[in-house]
């Protein structure tokens, strides 16, 4: 088979690297991974560069095993390939390529003292895991690195780089290095300026600017496969080099891409064990420490709320329901009792008929609490039945995501027309697609090409810069070519509904000391 107009996207998430192969109707015709694990090493969350060389071979491999059991051939050649991974974090190097200190993922939270101080130094808000801050969180500790440092980058730059001797990222990868300035597509050249004035005390031979990797945008060209890079990347030697590749991104834009929401005023939100949004607006919002500004893979603003408790606490009740009926002797598959106490949801009450939950594992920065306690509470007239519930326990999951999306929708006035949905939180159809619309009060839409996730959004890339027209857009190439015949659904909470999550949200609200009491005092 001819694969010269078939694209290869891999990334690298926490948990597993995998890769994908999309024929030029930009369907997967072939898939590989490769299953890994950060290991905390001296206080640091970090993968070393063993797992990472290890790692992308064995993902490459087995999908060029599954190329050759499809084709009953070897995968020489394809049209053009991406590289993406997990965003931000801290890879430093020297001139000659050496790795100064253990790769710090976006995982650590120990840059907190650089944080602050550049937020308040630039005006815009730098969480912990952002390059930069790990950056000058090195500066403050004094680390003995500094000196012979040449470059910083990304996992996802610094693969694209070992494959093709270029030292680049996305746009959208680039914003989680440092901010952006998405009307000349580079990082903002006045935070630049603060920056190497900032540093200029400490005598470093170099800038802010000078080891920050350049910045393309989707569509553009980013290198070609060496002949080192293919011998790295397929050590059985059949890959032959010159293969075109789009700039590296990291996993928000390639989520972003494989979920349609790259236009301006739509959005994205993955919801699982953590959820986020993340709304394409047509300008920068005020800074507030609840939302992150990153970019779309071409460069439009993107508010992201990020929110690290989900579905966990949903799961330990339907764990309850499940031991129950096991007990009760009733069979029930997995799949059949969250699909029976999560669309049971959909009977009750729009606010839940005043029961109310935290499902608080661990702390959440939206609502400034450290530690987490999963809290269920309700009043002696409370309506307690199982939709009610089941209810309030998927509005649970939403409510500090709907509290950042109000500072977007309310305090900051953007607009949001449309929302996609991806994630665990949506596998039963409409009851979570549901209660997200009553949060947003948009319409939400899932794709059943959502669940590719990443990789897929990064073959989506790669085609993109092989098969553009001349002048067309990346929000238009998607929505013309690629998911012009998606299979989705989209659905509109009703009024009622909507005005039931904002009760809901406001007896959240007001009982939230409850939430922080249980965390003072159950230990």
């Amino acid at each position: 088979m001819d694969f010269k107009n078939a694209t290869l996207g891999i990334e690298l998430g926490s948990t597993r690297i995998k890769g994908v192969l999309l024929d030029e109707t930009f369907k997967i015709i072939a898939s590989g991974s490769h299953d890994w694990e950060n290991r905390l090493e001296n206080g640091i969350w970090t993968y070393s560069l063993d797992d990472i060389h290890t790692g992308i071979r064995d993902c490459y491999a087995n999908l060029a095993a599954d190329v050759k059991a499809k084709f009953g051939e070897p995968l020489t050649s394809v049209g053009a390939i991406g590289v993406s991974g997990m965003m931000h974090g801290y890879m430093a190097f020297d001139a000659a390529g050496n790795l100064l200190v253990p790769f710090r993922t976006w995982r650590n939270t120990i840059t907190g003292e650089a944080a602050e101080k550049l937020t308040a130094l630039l005006g815009f808000n730098i969480p912990q895991r952002w390059s930069v801050a790990h950056l000058y969180q090195a500066v403050l500790n004094g680390e003995q690195h500094l000196p012979r440092l040449d470059h910083i980058t990304t996992v996802a730059g610094y693969l694209h780089e070992k494959l093709t001797g270029r030292r680049v990222l996305g746009v959208g990868e680039a914003s989680g290095v440092f901010p952006i300035d998405s009307a000349t597509l580079d990082y903002d050249a006045a935070m630049l300026e603060k920056f190497d004035e900032l540093l200029k005390p400490y005598g470093f031979p170099w800038t802010a600017s000078s080891v920050l990797p350049s910045v393309l945008t989707a569509g553009e060209e980013a290198g070609v496969l060496t002949e080192e890079g293919a011998k790295f990347l397929d050590p059985a030697g059949n890959l032959r080099p010159g293969i075109p590749f789009c700039p590296p991104e990291g996993d928000a834009g390639t989520g972003m891409t494989a979920t349609d929401s790259v236009r301006l005023y739509t959005g994205n939100v993955s919801a699982g064990t953590s959820d986020f949004a993340m709304v394409v607006v047509d300008h920068l919002p005020g800074m507030h420490r609840e939302i992150d500004m990153v970019t779309t893979p071409d460069g439009l603003p993107v508010a992201m709320v990020h929110c690290n408790n989900c579905t966990s606490d949903i799961n330990a009740w339907i764990g309850l329901f499940g031991e129950f009926a096991k007990r009760a002797g009733l069979e029930i598959s997995k799949p059949a009792l969250y699909d029976l106490l999560l669309l049971s949801a959909l009977e009750g009450d729009a606010d839940c008929g005043g029961l109310l939950s935290y499902n608080y594992f661990s702390g959440e920065g939206i609502t400034d609490v450290n530690e987490g306690r999963p809290v269920f509470l309700r009043q002696p007239d409370s309506r307690m039945n199982l939709p009610n519930f089941m209810r309030t326990h998927l509005l649970s999951a939403l409510a500090t995501l709907k509290i950042g999306l109000d500072i977007l929708t309310d305090e900051e006035k953007l607009r949001i027309d449309k929302l996609y949905g991806h994630g665990g939180f949506f596998k039963t159809e409409i009851a979570g697609q549901r209660m997200l619309s009553a949060a947003a009060g948009v319409p939400v839409s899932v794709m059943k090409t959502a669940e590719s996730g990443g990789p897929y959004g990064m073959a989506l890339l790669a085609a993109y810069m092989l098969h553009r027209d001349e002048g067309e857009g990346l929000a238009d190439f998607l929505d013309r070519r690629v998911f012009a015949g998606a299979e989705s659904s989209t659905l509109m909470a009703t009024d009622e509904e909507i005005a039931g999550f904002n009760a809901f949200l406001a007896r959240y609200r007001a009982a939230f000391p409850v939430e922080t009491a249980a965390i003072e005092t159950l230990r």
